[in-house]
């Protein structure tokens, strides 16, 4: 794919030189932080290190006393509270907390998930009927239910009062919930409005315990849960979110429940747990379980007790992803062949494909693997019966949500977000939708949008990546990029541009596709490796031994046991600076 890059000036800016006076700091490494509008050394000291006290009083939150209040009287009357939320990581994470939470209390609590294929995503009537067959008197929704307008008030007609914490975009009328804990309503207040589902449930659990008179220590075994839906759920890894997952890190690093635990031993996950780890790892195969059977089979392995049934769960658990790894494959094969040999489809500004025989577990993921080839608006539906529903997933700077607002005529359900929504539509109207949908984004887009922007935090050397301690194989620079951490959306693991290393020989195309790269400095011979995903095409450029312009991230590459930084190779090309 072509990139756009967005190379910065490259004079360091005031405000970083006086942040590195004042932090003691290179230049380069205060400009990181100008970058991420981290301005002061309070600012600074709060990223570096964040404190528990960061986090906002969840009271803050409209209707926060409402919820904390019906769920006292629920916990005192011992009614029967059933915890419903969506089948994917955010949703399944969430049931685990409050569930995990409420049986804590010894509460008289049950669980329940819709099926996605017989149910779709969100509040569903049969979940509501569900709830009055089970004489439940609180239900409490998460991941969900900011549009369930008719299913709450169909709930209000059984005299079951409704708690909502959701973070999805609210519509123009709300549902008459007891209690609806959303930061993005226009009327709250909250100073924060990034949260997913999983921590706006978080929030409840604070609030609730705070009148306890528990700590923000008691409830911190939480907070592997929460930290596995920021990362799954693509929300930015800023303000309170960094913070959340900042400690639900540690969380998981020194004592992970069980079932995360063996999900990241089968994986060979053992330490120094990550973001990455969680999304590349954890998330997949919570979200396979929804995707191939039922999302219920996640959120068992994630409150499991016993060794024996952790090892049953985990088991089900990484055959249901083995299976959606191939249905994304062939599916994401026959997308592409119906693009690549349509015109028509392949020339518009948005995609919108459909297929009676395609999985709708994993038309999502397809979707994201379509822009990775072809980078605009996508979305990708399955058909079942008369009606098809489907994903959509955005490029950066564009709002596939509200597009889909503008065809919402057409559609018998849809919600999401900014960049990834889900909607439903009887089949009659594809076509129609298509050419609606296609309208919409090419009088709205600008073109410079459909081209990916590559940015680029600075140009260093090679001097910058001296060694500077005996015996440690990482430079100072390194180590102190990796105190950035969690990475993650308006968080990004930095990104350098270095200009006129040369192939050394030893670049090779590895696994058919991918770049394994050996490059050095010239004037030093100093030697770096790192790897290009994708990028095995630029081989016969590398071979030229012409100076090159790299941008990459620095890594760490462990394999049998040795451990070194790498270069996580974004995009390579010649260099276009003389005698570099």
């Amino acid at each position: 794919m072509k990139y756009n890059w967005q190379i910065p000036n490259s004079k360091i800016s005031d405000t970083a030189i006086q942040l590195a006076n004042d932090h003691n700091i290179t230049p380069t490494i205060s400009q990181l932080l100008v970058n991420r509008n981290i301005n002061t050394f309070e600012q600074a000291k709060s990223y570096f290190r964040p404190q528990l006290t960061d986090l906002h009083d969840p009271f803050l939150m409209e209707d926060m006393r409402k919820a904390v209040n019906r769920l006292t009287l629920a916990l005192e009357n011992e009614e029967k509270i059933m915890i419903y939320g969506d089948y994917d990581v955010d949703g399944s994470t969430s049931v685990a907390l409050m569930v995990s939470f409420l049986k804590q209390l010894d509460a008289n609590v049950i669980f329940y998930q819709p099926d996605r294929y017989d149910e779709g995503y969100g509040i569903s009537f049969k979940g509501i009927e569900y709830a009055k067959n089970e004489d439940v008197n609180l239900f409490i929704a998460l991941d969900c239910g900011t549009k369930a307008i008719d299913k709450i008030a169909k709930a209000n007609t059984y005299n079951i009062d409704c708690i909502i914490c959701d973070h999805h975009t609210p519509g123009h009328e709300l549902p008459e919930a007891l209690a609806l804990l959303n930061p993005k309503k226009e009327t709250c207040q909250y100073p924060f409005d990034e949260l997913c589902g999983c921590g706006i449930g978080f929030k409840l659990i604070q609030a609730f315990t705070s009148e306890l008179g528990w700590t923000l220590e008691d409830i911190l075994p939480y907070l592997d849960l929460v930290t596995i839906a920021i990362g799954a759920d693509i929300v930015p890894l800023n303000g309170e979110n960094r913070t959340l997952a900042y400690f639900g890190l540690q969380q998981i690093n020194a004592s992970p429940r069980l079932g995360v635990r063996k999900l990241l031993e089968t994986n060979n996950k053992l330490k120094n747990i990550t973001i990455s780890d969680l999304v590349f790892t954890i998330a997949p195969r919570v979200n396979a379980a929804g995707r191939i059977s039922h999302a219920s089979a996640a959120v068992e392995m994630l409150l499991v007790k016993t060794e024996e049934k952790a090892i049953e769960w985990c088991d089900k658990i990484n055959a249901f992803n083995t299976e959606r790894k191939e249905l994304d494959k062939d599916i994401t094969a026959e997308a592409l062949a119906m693009l690549k040999s349509n015109s028509e489809l392949r020339d518009k500004k948005s995609t919108v494909v459909w297929n009676k025989s395609w999985h709708k577990g994993v038309v999502g993921i397809v979707a994201s693997r379509l822009i990775e080839n072809y980078y605009r608006p996508t979305i990708v539906l399955a058909i079942n019966g008369d009606e098809a529903t489907g994903s959509a997933r955005s490029v950066k700077g564009f709002d596939v949500h509200n597009a889909i607002d503008q065809c919402s005529d057409m559609l018998t359900k849809f919600g999401g977000h900014k960049y990834a929504a889900g909607l439903s539509l009887k089949i009659e109207n594809l076509e129609a939708f298509r050419t609606k949908f296609e309208k919409i984004v090419s009088h709205s887009i600008a073109d410079e949008l459909l081209i990916p922007k590559l940015k680029i935090d600075g140009e260093i050397t090679p001097k910058d990546l001296e060694l500077d301690i005996p015996n440690n194989p990482f430079p100072k620079l390194f180590r102190i990029i990796q105190q950035f951490a969690p990475f993650g959306p308006q968080n990004m693991r930095p990104t350098f541009l270095i200009n006129g290393l040369i192939d050394t020989g030893y670049s090779k195309v590895v696994g058919s596709t991918h770049l394994k790269l050996s490059v050095k400095d010239p004037k030093t011979n100093k030697i770096f490796d790192g790897i290009a995903f994708g990028m095995g095409d630029k081989i016969e450029m590398i071979k030229t031994k012409k100076p090159l312009a790299i941008v990459f991230s620095l890594e760490v590459n462990e394999y049998r046991g040795n451990v070194k930084m790498q270069f996580g190779v974004k995009d390579v090309k010649l260099s276009t600076i003389p005698n570099a």
